[in-house]
């Protein structure tokens, strides 16, 4: 009867290239989904998802650091123009352009940090519309 020690087993260089080229194949993925997710919503679906990847984008660690700046291009979807507005006490933040009659805006309750060690309730408007 043949040993069974050697069966089952695989070289552990030929491991790491297998999850590598399947880490790989994942992230192309996820990139040519993410760039084309915006063609094949409707515009009303638009500005949900523009919010949500702008609280994303603004808070690496759940409060969003103004100013909105690299977070808002970052957020914008392709084909669409993205007005951001942060609010929280009596202090404002704005980033994109002015926002168009036709834009359409959802609101986010998000905590913003105001100054170093101090973090407070505040509400991003972000609205989005189609370039022109």
């Amino acid at each position: 009867m043949p040993s069974s020690s050697g069966k089952g087993q695989t070289e552990p260089l030929a491991a790491l290239v297998a999850v590598l080229a399947l880490g790989i194949g994942l992230s192309l993925y996820v990139g040519v989904l993410d760039s084309t997710l915006p063609f094949l919503t409707s515009d009303a679906d638009v500005a949900p998802i523009a919010a949500d990847a702008l609280v994303a984008e603004a808070s690496p660690f759940g409060v969003v650091h103004p100013p909105l700046g690299a977070a808002a291009d970052a957020a914008r979807p392709n084909g669409h123009a993205l007005n951001g507005t942060l609010r929280a006490e009596s202090r404002a933040w704005h980033e994109g352009p002015p926002r168009a009659e036709i834009a359409d805006c959802v609101t986010r309750t998000v905590s913003v940090r105001t100054a170093p060690g101090t973090v407070r309730p505040g509400a991003l408007e972000v609205c989005v519309w189609p370039e022109r």
